[in-house]
């Protein structure tokens, strides 16, 4: 049985950030990145764990970050416990698997989101407006459907409540044009090399959520890549446009909150035994599918 990690207290570092899922420590020049077994939907945290999901958080970035360092860099130095700092070594046990010691960057501002499928929020938004963040969709595209190329929908990251679309020309505002163009074609260009190989692991990947920063001056990729957290994962099997379809991430959460009616505001309710199971079976299937490894 993997152990439920939470309160992270035990590591004896500055803690830098506390995110939903994340905590994130000082560790001299660079950072410690844990990923907890919290599992977050419509930006509020529940009280529940989900067994290993820190585990499988940490190592399908890890992976991807590795997968797409032809295109760009990333801010992962190692995740081996073994080369962690000194400090860290009567913790070992409880980082291993789901810690990652990283570079520090300057993040950028905003959600890099890129959608290849039309579902979630972009589907909402097409089917009161027939558009996505401002780009104009065909007419008639139903639930689920292939749109004609991934198209890149940014959105504000917000320290407190909820992230804010905007449209392209929005991002080029408050960032310069030149850097949002950079963004657009980098996370178009990850999202498309990722997608392919998904494809020959039988996994649709229908949309995620990417952030970058600067290191040393250099633009890299940072936080989490290609996660169940931050991406759509469908079943290519069982695939078919016009209803939800069979998904191996946080979606299967969100559906069953949808339908208990929950309003989707602080405090978040108390999520049943089965759902808890069902959604850590789905975090593992997505880790070995892609991978090809099993969680250890």
């Amino acid at each position: 049985m993997s152990m439920l990690i939470n309160d992270t207290s035990f590591i004896k570092l500055p803690l830098y950030k506390q995110g939903k899922v994340r905590n994130v420590y000082e560790a001299g020049d660079n950072l410690l990145i844990v990923v907890t077994d919290r599992i977050s939907a419509f930006d509020v945290v529940f009280p529940n764990l989900i067994p290993n999901k820190g585990k499988v958080l940490n190592s399908i970035s890890a992976f991807w970050f590795d997968y797409t360092k032809d295109i760009i860099g990333n801010h992962m130095i190692t995740t081996d416990v073994d080369k962690y700092p000194q400090e860290l070594s009567n913790c070992k046990e409880e980082l291993e698997g789901r810690s990652m010691l990283v570079r520090r960057a300057q993040m950028i501002p905003a959600e890099c989101i890129v959608r290849g499928y039309l579902e979630g929020s972009g589907l909402k938004e097409y089917q009161r407006t027939g558009s996505i963040c401002g780009i104009k969709l065909p007419e008639g595209l139903k639930q689920c459907e292939k749109l004609p190329e991934p198209i890149f929908t940014p959105t504000t990251k917000a320290e407190e409540g909820h992230d804010e679309s905007i449209t392209f020309e929005e991002l080029a505002n408050r960032i310069g044009s030149e850097l949002a163009t950079k963004l657009r074609d980098i996370s178009i260009k990850l999202y498309l090399k990722a997608a392919k190989y998904a494809e020959s692991r039988g996994i649709i990947l229908a949309d995620t959520k990417l952030e970058f920063g600067f290191i040393d001056g250099e633009l890299a990729v940072c936080d989490e890549m290609f996660t169940p957290d931050s991406s759509r994962f469908w079943d290519m099997e069982d695939y078919e446009p016009g209803r939800p379809q069979k998904s191996f991430d946080k979606q299967y959460l969100r559906e069953y909150l949808e339908k208990i009616g929950w309003n989707k505001q602080p405090p978040a309710p108390q999520l049943p035994e089965d759902v808890v199971r069902n959604t850590e079976s789905k975090y593992i299937e997505a880790y070995e599918r892609i991978t090809g490894k099993k969680l250890c």
